[in-house]
């Protein structure tokens, strides 16, 4: 393989980070979000909810959730794609009242929403799990300590975004600490959120009554990037790959260099 191509933005990152556009009013827009099935069928999601969704051919996407007002998730969707599910903790931050299927799209190992709906009941929303579905509400969240028994970057993100509203401060321990995890706490700190520590095994959210639509750059997708460095790799190829944080890749780049890639 030859020759120089450009990595799209982090699908993990849009998704997540589309979901917590739920949270505020106006439009935010996004840049380079990729053009693929799952931010599709995340738009989908986010138009049936309410939004006002658009997605251009360059990666711009914009979301307008002013007249978001939908309290129960769409099925098919939601058993399309896992990340669906991230919607639910929006729901109960702005609305206060949820029904979300439990999610499929996912056949990697079991990866129940345990984490995801335990740590919502600490912020003080009643859960029931009944019939395939997650209903919920609350009267107004708050915070709290939360423990994870494991570092899940989905639970991490969803507690993030259901906290950033919520009343006093959270504290999410044993936090994931992947890039995407960071992106999203950029992302919601420039809509005005207060939070400390993304990246760490320790985060903090300080509440704050409201959100605000922002313009927000996505970061590059690091699997995207990783996967073509591989390829180059292994056919001997010369391929430079554009739009890359290099610090995203540190573990890949050290094994490539251990086994004599350039």
């Amino acid at each position: 393989l030859r020759g120089t191509l450009r990595v799209n933005g982090s699908k993990n990152s849009s998704l997540a980070i589309m979901a917590a556009c739920l949270l505020a009013r106006g439009k935010t827009v996004l840049h380079h979000v990729p053009d693929i099935g799952d931010i599709h069928t995340m738009a989908e999601m986010l138009h049936r909810l309410g939004a006002e969704v658009e997605l251009y051919p360059d990666g711009t996407l914009c979301i307008d959730a002013e007249n978001f007002c939908a309290t129960e998730a769409p099925l098919d969707l939601v058993r399309k794609m896992r990340a669906s599910f991230y919607v639910l903790g929006p729901m109960l931050a702005r609305l206060g009242s949820a029904r979300v299927p439990l999610p499929g799209g996912c056949d990697i190992g079991a990866r129940p929403v345990d984490y995801h709906t335990r740590g919502l009941m600490a912020l003080g929303a009643d859960v029931a799990i009944e019939h395939g579905w997650v209903e919920a509400a609350t009267t107004g969240l708050r915070g709290a300590s939360i423990y994870l028994d494991f570092p899940s970057a989905g639970a991490t993100t969803h507690l993030m975004t259901a906290a950033a509203t919520a009343r006093g401060t959270t504290v999410i321990e044993n936090a994931a600490a992947e890039p995407e995890v960071v992106d999203l706490a950029r992302f919601l700190t420039a809509m005005g959120a207060q939070i400390e520590g993304a990246g760490t095994r320790t985060i903090t959210i300080e509440g704050v009554p409201s959100l605000h639509a922002v313009d927000y750059e996505v970061i590059p997708d690091r699997i995207e990037a990783g996967t073509y460095c591989v390829a180059a790799a292994a056919t001997c190829g010369d391929v430079l790959i554009q739009n890359v944080v290099p610090d995203h890749l540190h573990p890949v780049i050290l094994k490539l260099q251990e086994a004599g890639v350039d």
